[in-house]
């Protein structure tokens, strides 16, 4: 096999390449930003000046600094590009638009195919960090056109949650947000039992991905059911068995 070396690329090996905030939290395994987290190596890139506040507010003018740190994640060799951020939903089309490898900004571009497996009847709970910002714009941008059946719930009232995640104290507590999030899951059933399945939004709720199963026993898709699902697209592997 004769290999040819990309100029400029100084490292190879990460096929999927993460676009971060411009943030200060714990990123505890399971986050999006946690290395740990993945099976495979993975190329982080921190969008500067892409605060928390400029994502939930939807700021379109952040969209220069976000494709140049895209463009250098794909300058060294990654074969795909996301986000830690649902709200990166903004910028899908644009991105996809301007790069060479496949774009998949928001774990929000699950929806359509969540909808797609469930009977007409049958609705998607939404977990998300700002339940007043994730509005049909964000929603367009991701191909839903069947917003009604959708049913979301907002973090940002749960004061744990809301401490670590929006206003970067820089201190999570694990069993609480835990909770927080289980009761959040409990809550969105309870208002519409026609949700059959859950989606968490938010880059930082995959760590309360199990716990949130365990106690209301529907699946449950985040971002890593996303990151996961197009690596083993973008990096095939043989099958080794028998018949």
């Amino acid at each position: 096999m004769i290999y040819h070396a990309r100029k400029g690329q100084v490292s190879s090996g990460e096929a999927i390449g993460i676009l971060l905030l411009d943030t200060s939290v714990p990123f505890i395994p399971g986050d999006v930003a946690n290395a740990t987290t993945y099976d495979f190596p993975v190329r982080f890139r921190k969008v500067e000046g892409f605060t928390v506040a400029r994502a939930i507010g939807k700021d379109p003018t952040i969209y220069g600094a976000l494709k140049t740190a895209a463009q250098e994640l794909v300058d060294q060799g990654v074969r795909a590009v996301t986000g830690d951020c649902g709200f990166m939903a903004l910028h899908q089309k644009r991105l996809a638009r301007d790069l060479e490898v496949p774009v998949f900004l928001s774990s929000l571009l699950q929806i359509p195919f969540m909808l797609s497996i469930l009977g007409e009847g049958s609705k998607v709970g939404v977990l998300t960090a700002d339940g007043s910002s994730l509005d049909e714009t964000l929603l367009a941008a991701v191909g839903v056109t069947d917003a009604d059946r959708l049913v979301i719930e907002g973090l940002e009232q749960r004061p744990h949650f809301h401490q670590f995640a929006i206003q970067e104290t820089g201190t999570l507590d694990l069993q609480k947000v835990t909770a927080e999030v289980v009761e959040a899951g409990r809550d969105l059933l309870r208002r519409d039992n026609a949700v059959k399945v859950l989606l968490l939004e938010c880059s930082l709720l995959p760590p309360y991905a199990a716990a949130l199963q365990a106690a209301v026993q529907v699946p449950v898709f985040d971002y890593i059911t996303m990151i996961n699902f197009v690596f083993s697209a973008v990096v095939k592997q043989p099958y080794e068995g028998f018949i």
